[in-house]
């Protein structure tokens, strides 16, 4: 799929576009600080239900199962009713079931309010993406990857609030009540200033850029093709995160001996660094194209990883996590965006498809880790992570190339 970016706009970026650039803001940051701030009550919610950890497990385990469920809707919802209403009421809802999974009676009452939580969390990350990338369109140049910026941002300010709710035992009713009511009310208010009208098809021919092949010339199996092939990127920086935050501290503490506080700077270290690079991967997109930045990506995974795990070490490892996490921070933007203009799908159908797809990634990340952990050692298993960057290398040619000049 060779196609460029598109041209800067010859105009200033209208007001009204700008200011859905900041809704779409306001959106990525509420869908970062909601569930967020529920984590940390976990043991609380727990607790109070006198739960074991299996039964603990499976009522949690209702999250991802309703994003799997209802994640394949979000296209028709969008198309039906605009990615603007659907990232705005999913968002609400969302609000309203983890508010009651945190007050939930009983267990079928917490799984059931996980459950609506998490199907109407994956219908708003689909369409705040799908509209985020219609705001970028209008923009002329790549702003994606900032809007995942703010949702990191979102999810920390989040959880620092669930932490510290929980350290002064704030009640869980007024703490999520109070989550809902701000975040809730915030993605409403965003509402006004999110762009009106139907959903864009995919892009056409950009002037001064080489044609995009259009739905015609791209057939079936192509068009299918090169969305595998994204989806095969956005896993990959899926399976770099997940490895970061379910096995670095593990890694760190049990197999490098180090302090519990020195193993949860593998974490951060990789959180951190994927952050600094969303924050500066729309400046770098522009300037190099999707394509070279994936490859640059994969490269920096591969060997930061690779090189922490042929010669281990604390120090080694802790930087090999953080390299890998600025390696991947903008694969699964750029995937998003690619499938949402692959010609012939309708508006929402390839963002729809990549952003489950990637979901089923990280479910199977984690057991897959941990079976060649028990098989062998946890070593070998975080070898899942450069080999994700020799991926990336391979599948980076479907991405658009450096913007035409």
């Amino acid at each position: 799929m060779t196609t460029t970016s598109p041209a800067r706009p010859a105009q200033p970026v209208p007001i009204a576009v700008r200011r859905a650039r900041i809704a779409v803001g306001v959106l990525f940051f509420t869908n970062g600080a909601l569930f967020a701030n529920l984590l940390p009550r976990y043991p609380l919610i727990k607790s109070d239900l006198d739960l074991n950890d299996a039964a603990f497990g499976a009522a949690v385990a209702a999250f991802p199962l309703g994003a799997l469920i209802a994640g394949l809707s979000a296209g028709l919802l969008i198309r039906r009713f605009r990615s603007s209403r659907v990232a705005v009421a999913a968002t609400v809802v969302t609000a309203g079931g983890l508010l009651l999974a945190g007050v939930a009676p009983t267990w079928i009452v917490l799984a059931s309010a996980l459950f609506l939580a998490g199907a109407m969390d994956s219908i708003s990350d689909v369409a705040q993406n799908s509209h985020g990338l219609r705001v970028q369109r209008l923009y002329g140049r790549s702003i994606i990857n900032n809007f995942h910026a703010i949702w990191s941002i979102g999810a920390v300010i989040g959880g620092v609030m669930g932490a510290a709710a929980a350290q002064f035992e704030v009640p869980l009713l007024t703490h999520l009540a109070v989550s809902a009511v701000v975040f809730g009310l915030a993605a409403l208010l965003a509402y006004r200033w999110l762009l009106a009208g139907p959903e864009m098809e995919p892009l056409g021919e950009t002037e001064g850029a080489a044609p995009t092949p259009s739905a015609k010339t791209l057939g079936l199996v192509a068009r299918y093709g090169i969305l595998l092939a994204l989806v095969v990127i956005a896993s990959a920086g899926a399976i770099v995160e997940d490895s970061g935050s379910s096995w670095s501290a593990i890694y760190l503490s049990r197999d490098l001996g180090a302090s519990a506080f020195v193993a949860g700077l593998g974490f951060i270290s990789l959180q951190g660094m994927q952050f600094i690079g969303r924050l500066l991967g729309d400046r770098m997109t522009d300037r190099f194209g999707q394509r070279a930045m994936a490859r640059m990506g994969g490269l920096l995974v591969l060997v930061g990883m690779g090189g922490a795990l042929a010669f281990p070490s604390i120090v080694g490892t802790i930087v090999g996590f953080g390299v890998a996490g600025f390696g991947v921070a903008t694969l699964i933007p750029a995937a998003m965006q690619n499938a949402d203009e692959i010609p012939g799908f309708r508006p929402g159908t390839g963002l729809t498809i990549i952003g489950w797809l990637l979901r089923v990634g990280f479910l199977v990340s984690p057991p897959l880790v941990g079976a060649i952990a028990d098989a062998s050692a946890l070593r070998f298993g975080l070898l899942v992570v450069p080999v994700a960057g020799l991926l990336v290398l391979i599948f980076a040619r479907v991405l658009h190339s450096r913007q035409a000049r």
